[in-house]
C-alpha cells in the first residue's frame, strides 16, 4: 500500500472512530479527540515523539488563542442571566415590537440574547416568557418555540464567543473580531429566510396554547434592571471590536497612544472582559456576594468547553504534521467544491453525532491542512471557512442532539411536530448561511 493510501485510510478510520465513540458510546469528546490524534499519528507512520510533540503544540496553541474569549464570554452569559438583564432585554423587545408581531419579537430576542449566551441556556431562561407570549397572543408553541430555538442557534453556531466558532477560528487562525462582525450579518440574513420558512411549514399547527402563569419565573428576580443598561454589556464589546476592525483595516499606522488604546480594548478578549465588568452594575439589586457563585459556575461550564476545544486543536495539529490534509486537499481541489467542502464535512459530522461544537471543532482540524490546496488561506478565506463550518454544524438537529430536546420539551412540542418544524428549520438556516458564504467567497476570495 502506498504512503498516500495509508494516510487516507488512517484518516477515514479516525473520523469513523470519532463518530462511533461520541455518538454511539457517548464517550466525552475530549478523550476521543486526543486518542484519535495519537492513533492517526501512529498509523500514519509518525515517530512517537513527533506525535506527542504535535499533540502538545496543538493543545497549547489553541488554548492560547481562544481560551480567554471562551472564559469571559461564558461568564458574561451567566451574569446576564443572574442579574435579570436577559429577561429585561426580552421584555423590552416584546414591548417595542408589540404582541401583534410576537413571532418577530421572540426571533429578535433570541438573536440578540444569543450573542453572549449559549443556545441551550438561553432557551431555558426565555422559555417561560415565550410560553406566556404564545398564550397571550394565541400563537402556536410549535412556531414560537421553533423561532426562539432557531434564533438562538443562528448566532451560537456562527460567531465568537461561542465555543465552536471560537475554537475553529483559533485552530485555523482566523481573525476573531472580523469573524464576529461578518458572522452576525450572515446569521441575520439566514435567520430572516428561516423566519419565513417556519411561518410557512408551521402554518397548520396554529392551535393556541393554554394560558400559562409565569409569575413565579419572573419573581425569581427581585427587580429587573433598566433595559437600556441591560443591552450595554452585549453591545459594548461588539462596538469595541468593530471599531478596532475598521481602524486596523483602514489606518496605515498603529502608532500613537489613542490608536494603541483602541486596538487594546477592541481585542475580543479585552472587549468581552469590559462587557463583563459592565454587567456587574446593570442591576443595583444584584448582590455582589453572588459574584463568587457566578464565577464558579462560569469556570465550570467553560472548563469542559476549553478541554474539548484544545483537544480538537491537538487532533488538527497531528493531522497537519502527518500531511494527510495536504493529500486530501489536493484531491478535493479538483472537485470544484471549494468553500462547500468544510460545510459538507461539518454537516455530515453534525447529523451523525449530534453536537454542533464537536462537529465544527473536528472539521476545523480536518480542514486546516487543506487550506492552501483549496486556495482558502487568505484572511477573508479563513473567516469564510469558519462560517462555512458553522453553517454545516447547524445541519441537521434531530433526536441525537441535546438542543433538539431542550427546544422540544421546554416548549411542550410533540416530537413529530418538532422534527417537521424545528429540525427542518435547522436545515434551511444552515443551507441559507452556506449560500450567503458562497456568494461572499465569489466576491472576496
Amino acid at each position: 500500500m502506498s504512503h498516500e493510501a495509508i494516510l487516507i485510510t488512517s484518516f477515514i478510520i479516525s473520523v469513523i472512530a470519532i463518530i462511533f465513540f461520541t455518538a454511539k458510546l457517548k464517550i466525552n469528546a475530549f478523550y476521543v479527540l486526543i486518542l484519535a490524534g495519537i492513533c492517526v499519528g501512529i498509523l500514519s507512520g509518525l515517530p512517537t515523539d513527533k506525535v506527542i510533540q504535535s499533540l502538545k503544540e496543538g493543545f497549547g496553541n489553541t488554548l492560547a488563542s481562544i481560551g480567554l474569549v471562551i472564559v469571559f464570554g461564558t461568564t458574561l452569559g451567566v451574569m446576564l442571566e443572574r442579574t435579570g438583564a436577559a429577561y429585561s432585554m426580552a421584555e423590552f423587545i416584546l414591548r417595542k415590537v408589540g404582541n401583534k408581531n410576537a413571532p418577530l419579537a421572540m426571533t429578535i430576542t433570541g438573536y440578540v440574547f444569543g450573542i453572549p449566551i449559549f443556545c441551550d441556556s438561553g432557551f431555558v431562561v426565555l422559555s417561560s416568557l415565550n410560553r406566556s407570549v404564545a398564550a397571550k397572543t394565541r400563537r402556536s408553541m410549535t412556531i414560537m418555540g421553533s423561532l426562539l430555538g432557531i434564533s438562538l442557534y443562528s448566532v451560537h453556531c456562527l460567531i465568537p464567543p461561542h465555543p465552536g466558532a471560537t475554537a475553529a477560528a483559533g485552530i485555523i487562525g482566523a481573525s476573531l473580531g472580523k469573524l464576529m462582525l461578518i458572522g452576525l450579518a450572515v446569521a441575520m440574513f439566514s435567520l430572516a429566510i428561516t423566519f419565513f420558512w417556519i411561518q410557512y411549514i408551521g402554518k397548520n399547527h396554529t392551535e393556541p396554547e393554554e394560558a400559562i402563569n409565569t409569575e413565579s419565573d419572573q419573581t425569581k428576580y427581585e427587580s429587573l434592571p433598566n433595559p437600556l443598561l441591560s443591552f450595554l454589556p452585549v453591545l459594548l464589546p461588539i462596538i469595541l471590536i468593530a471599531i478596532k476592525s475598521v481602524l486596523t483595516t483602514y489606518s496605515a499606522s498603529s502608532e500613537g497612544i489613542f490608536i494603541s488604546l483602541i486596538i487594546f480594548i477592541g481585542d475580543p478578549s479585552i472587549a468581552l472582559l469590559i462587557g463583563l465588568f459592565t454587567s456587574l452594575f446593570v442591576n443595583p439589586q444584584f448582590k455582589f456576594a453572588s459574584i463568587h457563585s457566578v464565577m464558579e459556575e462560569a469556570i465550570k461550564n467553560a472548563g469542559v468547553i476549553l478541554l474539548i476545544t484544545a483537544a480538537g486543536g491537538a487532533f488538527g495539529s497531528v493531522l497537519k504534521t502527518t500531511g494527510i490534509g495536504a493529500v486530501i486537499g489536493e484531491y478535493l481541489s479538483y472537485s470544484g467544491l471549494g468553500i462547500f467542502i468544510p460545510f459538507l464535512i461539518a454537516a455530515g459530522l453534525k447529523t451523525a453525532q449530534g453536537s454542533s461544537t464537536v462537529s465544527i471543532i473536528t472539521t476545523s482540524s480536518i480542514v486546516l491542512p487543506m487550506l492552501n490546496e483549496l486556495q482558502l488561506a487568505t484572511e477573508m478565506g479563513l473567516i469564510l471557512v469558519v462560517l462555512s463550518m458553522g453553517a454545516g454544524s447547524m445541519i441537521f438537529s434531530h433526536t441525537n442532539d441535546s438542543y433538539f430536546w431542550v427546544v422540544t420539551k421546554f416548549s411542550n412540542i410533540e416530537v413529530n411536530k418538532s422534527l417537521k418544524v424545528f429540525s427542518s428549520s435547522t436545515f434551511v438556516i444552515g443551507l441559507s448561511a452556506q449560500i450567503i458564504v458562497f456568494i461572499l467567497s465569489l466576491v472576496f476570495v
